[in-house]
């Protein structure tokens, strides 16, 4: 797709922390595991903007006591439970999945087991996006049911997922084999050019008539999918619908979308026993009356599980607006990008800053950046695709390089499973934060130092404090 300049946006209704320390481990490959933490004692993990430190554990363990130090405190409530963490992850594009699967066999296990697996050096990522069809990021525009110009076909007698069975099914099921448990969601980045009212697969709109065959593409992919194994936990009706100009691409207004989840795609679910949930909007931040329009109408919202958030354009506290507007349904943030002309430390502050505390502390059930893997010349991608995103990883046969994306998902979803609470948690200062229980009932708090300084912190629970410091240009992890 056609990306916007990054623009730092502001935690609007947030609270703000500091923090403090340091240490010593290895680089890569996601840090050390994460042992049972001393009782009464805070183990930390550390990335920096410079890179010295790339999620590696610290020596040092902060020691809970009950002695007051004052000054900057970061107060954990975890008796105040907020939303439910579906998970961390990215978009497993075509082309990812084509770089992945092309890998020698040894290396592909070796690195789908680092990303998903839960050894010493995996980064546990716990949920993934889909393309139904091709997106931007596939080497070419297909759909399930491609037909000659002129063509229709109204009962779908020629779907077919066999463009998927190349790359993306093989990866799939080796992915899933590790972590059965992984959340999937797939989104459309359009319809079959022929159900189109330009019949072209950039730009155009959903032709009215073609409302209940689409309705049924979607029952046909998800059982497809479901008969080789892979379950779709979610679909958004249609990535990006007022970006018209992406290949491939597809318009839909709001009052289109809440027609065709009311009177197609909620009763085509239902009659097929399906239930995968249904997630509107799926773009940017800066127009949160298209979800809650849609959510306005009880014959759509009846259907709809939620609405999903990108944060190309607005501020991260759209989720909060349109959560406060239907505190009934989920928010989710599905897709952020990284540059290839990013800067590490730049991208490392802005993205945890939003993508990771911002959308958690604003509702969100999952926090994801976009494209799992790319090559050295940022490929493959469509005709018109995007040609600056960054993989999290930049792979070149069998040789894997991680891009700052990796370390931003991995920071939080090492420690943070599927499952995981956000509780309250509240300070004074001005770095961000945020703080999860997880099943097993470890506390998990995230900060970000932007600042040059060292700051002094210390965290409260349970009327017992925990002291350290947090260099400038530090992301950490604490748990206890």
């Amino acid at each position: 797709m056609v990306k916007r300049k990054r623009i730092f946006y502001g935690l609007l209704g947030t609270v703000f922390v500091s923090l403090s320390i340091h240490a010593s481990c290895n680089k890569g490959g996601g840090g050390d595991p994460v042992p049972p933490p001393v009782a009464g004692t805070v183990a930390q993990w550390f990335t920096n903007t410079t890179q010295t430190k790339l999620i590696e554990k610290q020596a040092a363990l902060l020691a809970f006591n009950t002695k007051d130090p004052g000054g900057v405190q970061v107060e954990i409530d975890e008796a105040t439970t907020l939303q439910t963490v579906d998970g961390f992850g990215y978009t497993l594009t075509g082309g990812s999945a084509a770089l992945i699967n092309s890998m020698v066999s040894a290396d592909k296990a070796k690195l789908l087991n680092e990303l998903f697996g839960t050894a010493a050096n995996s980064i546990q990522v716990s949920y993934l996006r889909l393309s139904m069809g091709a997106s931007d990021l596939s080497s070419f525009v297909y759909s399930y049911n491609d037909l000659p110009a002129g063509q229709t076909d109204p009962t779908l007698s020629k779907f077919s997922l066999a463009q998927d069975t190349v790359d993306l099914l093989p990866v799939l099921k080796d992915i899933v084999a590790i972590n059965p448990n992984i959340k999937l969601m797939a989104s459309p980045w359009s319809a079959p050019s022929w159900m189109k009212t330009n019949g072209n697969s950039v730009g155009g709109s959903l032709a009215p008539a073609n409302y209940g065959v689409y309705a049924q593409y979607f029952v046909k992919y998800l059982q497809a999918m479901k008969a080789r194994g892979i379950t779709i936990d979610a679909v958004t009706v249609q990535n990006e619908p007022q970006h018209g100009g992406n290949n491939p691409s597809m318009v839909m207004s709001a009052t289109e979308q809440a027609d065709f989840v009311k009177n197609h795609l909620g009763p085509a679910f239902q009659a097929a026993g399906i239930t995968t949930k249904i997630i509107i909007w799926d773009h940017n931040c800066d127009n949160p009356n298209y979800p809650i329009a849609i959510l306005n109408d009880p014959a759509a919202k009846v259907f709809i599980n939620g609405s999903a958030f990108h944060l190309y354009a607005g501020s991260i506290s759209a989720l909060s607006q349109v959560h406060n507007a239907h505190p009934d349904r989920a928010v989710y943030f599905t897709e952020q990008w990284t540059s290839s002309t990013g800067d590490f430390g730049g991208d490392l502050m802005w993205h945890m800053n939003n993508v990771i505390i911002g959308s958690m502390r604003n509702w969100s059930k999952t926090a994801l950046e976009w494209n799992l893997a790319n090559d050295m010349f940022f490929g493959p991608h469509t005709p018109g695709g995007c040609t600056q995103c960054k993989g999290a990883l930049t792979i070149n046969g069998s040789t894997v390089t991680r891009n700052v994306s990796y370390y931003i998902i991995g920071q939080v979803s090492k420690f943070v499973p599927t499952g995981s609470k956000v509780i309250k948690s509240l300070s004074p200062g001005n770095v961000p934060q945020v703080a999860f229980v997880t099943p097993d009932g470890k506390k998990v708090l995230v900060v970000a130092n932007e600042g040059n300084g060292t700051l002094n912190f210390s965290i409260k629970w349970n009327n017992t404090f925990a002291s350290g410091q947090l260099p400038g240009g530090t992301v950490a992890t604490y748990v206890w």
